[in-house]
């Protein structure tokens, strides 16, 4: 039997794909207050904006394609049984091949009724915008599938069960200062071996952690090398 491995991933994964983050300067949100595009408030406030806001932010998607790092994560398929929680709302792993990604922030993607949140739609990169009346099969307005601040996050109890399991984690790519993602490193037992991958230094709460300072591609390339002898038992 494969041994499983989880691996959370944020920003940091898609940097290289050239996908704006949010704490860089220079990216999409330097222009944009978090207050104003991606919360409830904002788009109750002004929905125009907001719509506008990831409207941009998808036909950059589109535009974009996974990196070595999102593609060496697919081979290691190979020897493991891969589970990615991803804090990132792009479509990137699934377009490198991944078959198990749970996102817990949303899908860039998608959008869903404002009235029902099961009534869910997938955009094409061909028609990646949503304007106002736009609307479901009942008649209400299309809001971003994302989970914005304020907001619960729905998925995080599935994503806790899943790191429980863990026999191998790795986190690439996030600050760990999101909460409550960041959390999830608390349901993965003691004695599972934690890999990092970041360039910069990154406080985990935990004195075990092997951190791979590089960027994501590279720093999957040395976990791939690190893990090859793992994967057999």
């Amino acid at each position: 039997m494969k041994k499983k491995l989880v691996i959370l991933t944020g920003a940091g994964m898609s940097a290289e794909s050239g996908i704006s983050t949010f704490r860089d300067s220079g990216g999409l949100w330097d222009k944009y207050r978090v207050e104003d595009v991606a919360t409830p408030e904002a788009f109750h406030r002004n929905p125009e904006l907001v719509l506008e806001f990831y409207n941009i932010r998808r036909r950059e998607l589109v535009n974009v394609k996974p990196n070595e790092g999102h593609l060496g994560i697919v081979e290691l398929e190979k020897d493991f049984d891969v589970h990615i929680i991803t804090q990132n709302v792009d479509n990137l792993h699934e377009r490198a091949g991944s078959a198990h990604v749970l996102h817990l922030h949303g899908e860039l993607m998608k959008v869903r009724s404002t009235r029902d949140e099961s009534l869910i739609y997938e955009l094409s990169a061909d028609k990646p915008d949503i304007k106002m009346g736009d609307k479901c099969e009942k008649g209400y307005q299309l809001r971003p599938h994302i989970v914005w601040f304020g907001e619960a996050v729905p998925m995080i109890s599935e994503a806790a069960e899943i790191a429980k399991q863990a026999d191998i984690f790795v986190i690439i790519g996030t600050s760990m200062n999101v909460y409550p993602a960041a959390g999830l490193l608390d349901y993965v037992k003691r004695n599972v071996p934690v890999y990092l991958i970041d360039p910069k230094d990154v406080r985990t709460g935990r004195f075990d952690v092997h951190h791979i300072k590089k960027g994501a591609s590279e720093g999957v390339k040395e976990l791939r090398e690190r893990l090859s002898d793992l994967g057999k038992g």
